[in-house]
């Protein structure tokens, strides 16, 4: 995976938009204004996803280039390092299970608002 392929698939997600809000190096990736996945394009491609916080750990033992999120709160974030040990396949799953997350969290109003975008 690459930073394009990463880029289109989180952009083929319903509602999700892309800024540079911090730097010219983090992509962030948003849902209704809410980051799901944040891509540091700085030396080697990773990028940062939401877990459930009962999978943190589990994942972080079993691969490692997982590790808890750089600059992220470590009980909800991952960082994944993606260098092609772990398939991109899995990667996009993790993405979209941040995305879910995310989702499942906003306001009602949120939700509908985003289950009626085109």
């Amino acid at each position: 995976m690459n930073v394009e392929d990463l880029r289109g698939f989180c952009l083929s997600l319903k509602g999700v938009t892309e800024s540079f809000p911090f730097d010219d190096v983090t992509l962030v990736f948003k849902v209704m204004n809410k980051m799901f996945c944040l891509a540091s394009l700085d030396g080697e491609l990773s990028v940062n996803i939401k877990n459930d916080p009962e999978k943190i750990i589990q994942l972080r033992e079993e691969y490692p280039a997982v590790s808890p999120g750089y600059h992220m709160n470590k009980i909800y974030w991952n960082t994944v390092l993606i260098d092609g040990g772990i398939p991109a396949e899995l990667i996009k799953n993790w993405i979209v299970e941040s995305y879910n997350l995310i989702v499942g969290s906003l306001p009602k109003k949120k939700q509908q608002e985003l289950e009626n975008l085109k």
